[in-house]
């Protein structure tokens, strides 16, 4: 079953308490989403290792219960 944009809020929120998160549906499917994830904690931290952060939050769920997931950082 594929996660909604709340659960996908929520994952993210776990990992990352103090984000400002946005969540959309790309396609209008509930498979395809785009995130974007402003913290604190990715201050001084490059932005591979960033994304990767996010998706770590995921485990092993990214490519199953979630489909696609483009993700953009920042720093506030």
């Amino acid at each position: 079953m594929p996660m909604s944009a709340t659960e996908i809020e929520r994952t993210i929120r776990e990992a990352f308490p103090d984000a400002q998160i946005t969540v959309q549906d790309l396609a209008g499917d509930g498979d395809h989403y785009a995130c974007e994830v402003v913290s604190e904690s990715f201050r001084g931290v490059p932005r591979v290792r960033q994304h990767q952060m996010v998706y770590n939050a995921f485990g092993g769920r990214v490519g199953t219960e979630l489909h696609a997931l483009a993700v953009k950082t920042r720093t506030p």
